[in-house]
């Protein structure tokens, strides 16, 4: 492995997770009671349809963008070209002001297609760039580095939040997003050869995506990524839905201030790295179908304590739960997906796991606001309804005949 790669590789998860602070901190909380005001879940529901319309957005196009980035040889562009709209989208966040409902909606929505688009070439580079035997250990690494990113966001973002400037925490975030991307930019391998030209790759892209569609959906060869998918869009549904709504929920149900979010959020990315980190090594020696059917059993426990809990102490606890199964069950699924695609469809296939992931976050963010509007703003039911999700997901999940120790030979590499 050459390690100048795998370091410019791992920056970017470190660089992008200064974005995450703000939909997940900052701004959500900004945008539900200030922009949209959250008494009776009005801002729970706007949320709700910022995140499902994001990722609906980002589930159709990732597969033809990743179809593009193989025939096309444009991969590292298209990388560098979403992380400029998203950084761009976050400058325009201080031009929204109290009662500018959509025009937050749209900025925000383009900063989160841009910003999660951005991800389905960066992972593509996984199998390319670490052997199979380390995949698991590499995405654990990048997660990982992306959780030291977001701790550094929130030191970075402290202040300005501590003197109600939110504008000046943008632009700082921003800035930071850009510059710590640029070793990506730079030293992330070359384009591969391009098999045709952009507009043809384009076309060649939807072609291919529906022939990568019905691959998925019927060829006996991909049966085990088949239902690997399926289980993803249930539990990768439950964890997008508690992360989208975490801070909003200890404002309102809690009683959490700004200040306090940004606390419970420091706690959760140091609970992530730590988890991220453990988890790294045991994913390959265990295999990672095992890692995440234990951090589904872990994530179950997470929403039942969130229904229970009562005061802000306990959900700090809760929250450093969340925290080491989140670093661990990303890591683990990305790898898992890793040892399922065929050599030199990276891209293309990537492409259908972001659209599962992010086709996954369009049901529970509504049905997380419709519970929370229905009840009067009662979001402990709302949280509640999650389980379901990972139950699911882990089920079909044991189906899968695939996600052993990826130290072994792929054909003996069976849970």
């Amino acid at each position: 492995m050459n390690r100048k790669v795998i370091a410019s590789w791992c920056l970017y998860d470190f660089a992008n997770s200064f974005y995450v602070v703000l939909p997940a901190v900052i701004w959500q909380t900004y945008y539900q009671r200030v922009i949209v005001g959250n008494e009776q879940g009005q801002g729970d529901f706007w949320w709700g349809r910022i995140i499902s319309v994001s990722m609906l957005l980002v589930a159709l196009s990732s597969p033809v963008m990743g179809a593009i980035a193989d025939y096309a040889g444009v991969r590292k562009r298209l990388l560098i070209a979403y992380t400029l709209t998203s950084v761009g989208a976050v400058c325009l966040f201080t031009t929204v002001q109290p009662g500018m409902v959509l025009w937050g909606f749209a900025i925000t929505v383009i900063s989160y297609v841009a910003f999660e688009g951005g991800l389905v070439f960066y992972n593509a580079y996984l199998p390319e760039i670490a052997p199979r035997d380390h995949q698991g250990r590499v995405s654990g690494w990048g997660f990982a580095t992306g959780y030291v990113g977001s701790l550094l966001a929130l030191l970075l973002a402290y202040p300005f939040v501590q003197q109600q400037m939110l504008g000046s925490a943008y632009l700082a975030i921003a800035a930071a997003f850009l510059l710590f991307s640029l070793p990506a930019f730079l030293y992330l391998p070359a384009e591969a050869s391009a098999k045709r030209g952009v507009i043809s790759a384009g076309v060649s892209g939807v072609r291919e995506s529906w022939r990568t569609l019905q691959e998925i959906l019927f060829e006996p060869p991909l049966r085990e990524m088949r239902w690997f998918l399926l289980a993803y869009i249930f539990f990768e549904d439950g964890v997008n839905t508690v992360i989208y709504f975490a801070a909003g929920f200890a404002s309102k149900t809690l009683g959490f201030t700004d200040t306090q979010n940004i606390l419970l959020f420091l706690v959760v990315q140091i609970s992530a790295l730590a988890g991220a980190y453990l988890w790294a090594r045991p994913t390959d020696r265990l295999g990672p179908k095992r890692v995440v059917l234990l951090m589904l059993v872990q994530w179950s426990a997470v929403v039942t304590a969130a229904y229970f809990v009562q005061t802000q102490r306990q959900f700090f606890v809760v929250a450093v739960l969340a925290g080491t199964g989140l670093g661990a069950v990303q890591a683990a699924a990305r790898a898992f997906m890793s040892t399922l695609i065929p050599k030199g469809r990276e891209a293309d296939f990537f492409g259908f796991y972001s659209l599962v992931g992010k086709a996954s976050a369009i049901m529970g963010p509504i049905l997380f606001g419709e519970v929370s509007r229905a009840t009067g703003g009662n979001q402990r039911l709302a949280i509640l309804s999650v389980m379901a999700l990972f139950v699911l997901g882990a089920v079909i999940l044991s189906r899968v005949r695939a996600g052993g120790p990826t130290h072994l030979p792929a054909r003996e590499a069976h849970a």
